[in-house]
C-alpha cells in the first residue's frame, strides 16, 4: 500500500473508499450517501481527491491483497489496522466514523464485511458507537433545519 501524510484528506479518503468497498463492491446508494449528507464537506474530500485515491486504492489491493478465490480481495486486519492508524487526530477519527455509517448503511443492510470494519475502526481508534451516534444526531437535525 502507498503511504499518505497523516490525516491527510488522502488518508481520510482511503479509509472512506475501504468502507464504500467493504461489501465487496462499490455502491451507487454509498456514493449517494457520500454527497448526500456532505461527507465529502465535513472531511474536506472533493470529487477529484475521492475518484483519485479510489482508483490508487484498488490499484493497491490488486497488488498486494491475498485472493483466496477468483473475484474475491481479503485483507488481513493487520493491513486494516495500517490503514486505519493513518488516522491520528480524534477529530478526524470522528468524522470519518461518521461517514463510515453513513456509507455502510446507505444499502439498509449491513454486509459482515462492514460490521466487521465499522467494529475494528471503533476498536483502534477507542471510541464508544454511542459518541458518534450522537453526533450523527446532531449533524441530521441541524441538516434537516
Amino acid at each position: 500500500m502507498r503511504h499518505y501524510t497523516p490525516d491527510s484528506t488522502e488518508a481520510t479518503a482511503r479509509v472512506v473508499s475501504l468502507a464504500m468497498l467493504a461489501d465487496g463492491a462499490l455502491d451507487r446508494q454509498e456514493l449517494a450517501s457520500f454527497e448526500k449528507h456532505a461527507t465529502a464537506g465535513n472531511l474536506n474530500i472533493d470529487a477529484v481527491t475521492i475518484d483519485r485515491v479510489m482508483h490508487e486504492f484498488c490499484n493497491d489491493l490488486l497488488q498486494s491483497a491475498r485472493s483466496p478465490n477468483f473475484g474475491q480481495i481479503e485483507l488481513d486486519r493487520e493491513v486494516v489496522d495500517h490503514l486505519l492508524d493513518d488516522l491520528h487526530s480524534p477529530e478526524v477519527r470522528k468524522r470519518t466514523l461518521r461517514a463510515m455509517l453513513d456509507i455502510v448503511n446507505a444499502d439498509g443492510e449491513l454486509g459482515g464485511g462492514e460490521v466487521v470494519l465499522v467494529w475494528q475502526a471503533l476498536s483502534r481508534w477507542g471510541l464508544e458507537l454511542h459518541e458518534v451516534l450522537e453526533r450523527l444526531d446532531e449533524q441530521w437535525l441541524s441538516e434537516a433545519s
